[in-house]
């Protein structure tokens, strides 16, 4: 049954399951595979990352592993050129538990870069290529890698930051060093345990700087088996297009665990272009792809054309796509089959739909609960006995995922950070509880729908935003006294966009030039707020945090809510804020603003 308001499912039934089956008997080889392969390792087997790529390697020897532009990489060229870049990284010490950092573009060399440092049973670091100085600086340092390759025009921007550069190299000087090379496999490949680190993906947290996620073999594999065995189920003759940057988990592991169950090809967008999109895809010979929320959003927003049907794809796999334009989406482009997921880079669970039901994240194997939240902190409700509380079935609730040996918390580099998403002592003593910071709604048959994003995170354009760190980049423009950053929604558009509530310093009258620039300054372009409030004050709790609640409801007006206060929005770089005006939604929309 579908909420007619809000297009979302409101629950799944019995023959939702049943006329689904024979989809999953047919691919039962590919299932069994991804089974075996990710949920039959144990955390003290000796297999990894690059043991299960040596592997497809060896078995897929002539098959095209990678596409980018012109290029096209067998798994053969790959694994040796996978194997001169382990042998480079080895002889510049790094070996089992250092961290190799990458900051690279899209294209095949961060992949065979991350491949290589595993395979030495190193730890890769995944570095956003947005960030800039004193964000880029706090990533590195927690990283504290042995060795960084990076593309040269980022150099200038390490230096920059003021990290430390002695273990920098340029990715053509790395690539240089790989020529004369050994192409064997490395012994080192066959000694890593599923437990050990693979790689670090960079999230966005309520200190308002990154963290680094931990991403073991362990849950990668396992991933491989939700995600390529149960969800996608691609095949040797499939190929994926992956246009998300590669410090993405849905790129990273998502994609790429799913090409590698099914001995793939992986074809890699530079980056997100709306007109250009269903070009690649059909240059590619794509047969699948990944995508983030925001994607489906701006290809529905474009005009009609006759490439909308002119391709192969039979399957998409992502998180992000709303009920309210799932029809429209998968009728418009011709998509048959929609593995919808809920993941976080750092958390213990998933929801993937494997069996295709519409308007839902789908099936969860592992202990989950739903349970009453306080909006302000957004940390789960307690009874008079100390214990959380569950939700009525079918109501939003926070979504806690229970940590156990089966599904782990692995949490950040910061042991601080990893203990505050846990909820110890839920519901008995001595348990333990992963808070998602997330809303999720039960659809029975232990499917469930997100909601929405609690705490002082929101999303936009894919990435993860903390309002601390906004906050305090704007903070730096002299006009400003206090400003709270939270996020709100466009009509149309996937995830939120950031809105920030100023309180000017006396006398001072407001510059949209002067804050747009500190923005731009401080922040990457996805998390320079689009909205802009004047407050004359801003209001705090007991505790003197700033009261989000009534601010982020009251958004930018609109509808029954009045607003006194003057709204501004952001018209570009150049432009800076100017007065809200009724198309600047239509036109943030339709992918117009800002400039």
């Amino acid at each position: 049954m579908t909420d007619e308001k809000s297009g979302t499912r409101s629950s799944v039934g019995l023959l939702d399951i049943a006329t689904r089956v024979p989809g999953l008997i047919a691919d039962t080889p590919i299932i069994l595979r991804g089974v075996i392969t990710g949920f039959g390792a144990r955390p003290s087997a000796k297999t990894s990352i690059g043991k299960v790529f040596q592997d497809r390697a060896a078995q897929y020897g002539d098959k095209i592993f990678l596409k980018f532009e012109d290029q096209e990489i067998s798994y053969r060229e790959a694994n040796e050129t996978v194997n001169r870049y382990a042998a480079v990284l080895a002889a510049r010490g790094v070996g089992h538990g250092d961290v190799v950092g990458i900051m690279a573009r899209n294209s095949p060399e961060p992949v065979l870069l991350m491949l290589a440092a595993v395979k030495c049973g190193a730890i890769s670091g995944m570095i956003n290529y947005h960030q800039r100085g004193d964000v880029l600086k706090h990533s590195l340092g927690l990283l504290s890698a042995t060795v960084v390759v990076a593309e040269s025009d980022f150099v200038d921007a390490i230096k920059d930051s003021g990290a430390d550069t002695d273990a920098l190299i340029e990715l053509e000087e790395f690539k240089r060093l790989a020529e004369t090379a050994p192409t064997s496999n490395p012994a080192t490949a066959s000694a890593v345990l599923a437990k050990d680190k693979a790689f670090y993906i960079f999230t966005s947290g309520t200190t308002g700087m990154p963290k680094a996620s931990i991403m073991t073999h362990y849950r990668w594999l396992r991933a491989l088996a939700g995600f390529g065995g149960l969800g996608m189920r691609l095949n040797s003759n499939d190929t994926l297009y992956c246009c998300l940057p590669l410090y993405h988990n849905n790129a990273l592991t998502v994609a790429l665990s799913s090409v590698l169950n099914g001995g793939s090809t992986l074809a890699l967008g530079k980056s997100f272009s709306a007109s250009r999109f269903w070009d690649e895809v059909i240059r590619y010979g794509a047969t699948a792809f990944v995508y983030i929320g925001e994607i489906c959003t701006y290809l529905l927003s474009q005009p009609e054309k006759d490439t909308d049907r002119k391709h192969k794809v039979r399957v998409i796999c992502g998180n992000g796509l709303r009920p309210a334009i799932w029809d429209e989406f998968t009728q418009r482009f011709g998509i048959d089959r929609v593995c919808e997921f809920y993941a976080a880079s750092e958390g213990n669970t998933a929801f993937v739909n494997v069996l295709n039901v519409d308007k839902t994240t789908g099936i969860c194997p592992s202990p989950v609960a739903f349970v009453e939240y306080d909006e302000e902190t957004g940390e789960p409700k307690r009874d008079e006995k100390g214990r959380v509380r569950k939700v009525k079935n079918g109501q939003p609730g926070l979504l806690l995922s229970k940590v156990s040996s089966f599904q782990p918390f692995d949490g950040y580099t910061d042991r601080e950070a990893t203990e505050k998403k846990l909820v110890r002592n839920a519901f008995r003593e001595g348990d333990v509880w992963f808070n998602t910071g997330d809303l999720m709604r039960s659809q029975g048959f232990c499917h469930a729908a997100f909601t929405d994003r609690l705490g002082d995170t929101f999303r936009w354009k894919g990435e993860n935003v903390a309002t601390t760190e906004v906050e305090a980049a704007i903070s730096v423009d002299p006009q400003v006294e206090e400003a709270t950053v939270f996020g709100v929604e466009v009509p149309g558009t996937g995830g939120r966009a950031g809105m920030a509530a100023v309180q000017l310093k006396e006398g001072r009258e407001f510059d949209g030039k002067s804050l747009a620039k500190a923005a731009y300054e401080h922040l990457p372009s996805y998390a320079v707020p689009l909205f802009v409030r004047v407050v004359k004050e801003l209001a705090h709790t007991s505790t003197f945090k700033s009261q989000k609640v009534d601010l982020r409801k009251e958004g930018y007006g609109g509808g029954d809510v009045k607003i006194d206060d003057p709204i501004y929005v952001l018209a570009g770089r150049d432009e800076g804020y100017v007065e809200f005006y009724d198309e600047y939604l239509q036109e943030v929309k339709d992918g117009k603003r800002p400039k």
